[in-house]
């Protein structure tokens, strides 16, 4: 852990602010005119998920922490946690089901996964683009009186649903954003 001055802070570097664990999405320091400099920050709370603005002086000063993402794979959720374990070492590493709420639907068991580690402590999975998920549930394409591109509702093997083209069935196996949740093609 680094007291660094807001000058050497950059972008994706992880700092501590409000007793928080913030990523730093953007850091510019700013001269106006006739003003004394200042530097505008727009952190994302590991909590929350939030994004904060935030507007320092330029002598201001945060705890830059280490970090580090290994290489993980994820074998089961059991106790409001999921649990991924170093397929090398065999350590398990659990990380609070609350945490990972808004990225659950991407998380299926025995895939691998980039997790950051801040401190030597677990705090979040970096999800891929796109992931490659089975169709579990589809109902039957009924073409009907349409036009230009219909689609129909699936569910994955992750348990969340996707607007896909008329033409995916059962079992078949799509890929699916990360960002957005929308359909990218069959793999």
């Amino acid at each position: 852990m680094a007291n660094t001055t807001v000058n050497n802070i950059r972008r994706k570097n992880i700092i501590r602010y409000n007793n928080d664990l913030c990523l730093v999405l953007e850091c510019q320091v700013r001269t106006p005119p006739n003003n004394a400099s200042y530097c505008q920050m727009e952190l994302r709370s590991f909590s929350s998920g939030r994004v904060i603005p935030v507007r320092t002086n330029i002598g201001a000063s945060f705890d830059v922490l280490e970090n580090s993402i290994k290489h993980l794979e994820l074998l089961y959720q059991a106790d409001g946690n999921y649990v991924f374990s170093d397929a090398e070492t065999f350590d398990e590493y659990p990380i609070p089901a609350t945490t990972l709420k808004d990225i659950a639907g991407f998380l299926i068991e025995g895939q691998s996964y980039d997790v950051l580690f801040v401190e030597d402590k677990p705090i979040t999975v970096n999800l891929p683009a796109s992931i490659e998920v089975k169709v579990v549930e589809a109902p039957p394409a009924v073409r009907g009186n349409t036009s230009g591109n219909a689609q129909k509702a699936v569910k994955v093997e992750s348990g969340i649903t996707v607007m896909v083209p008329l033409f995916i069935a059962e079992g078949e196996v799509i890929r699916i954003s990360t960002e957005n949740r929308a359909y990218l093609g069959r793999a």
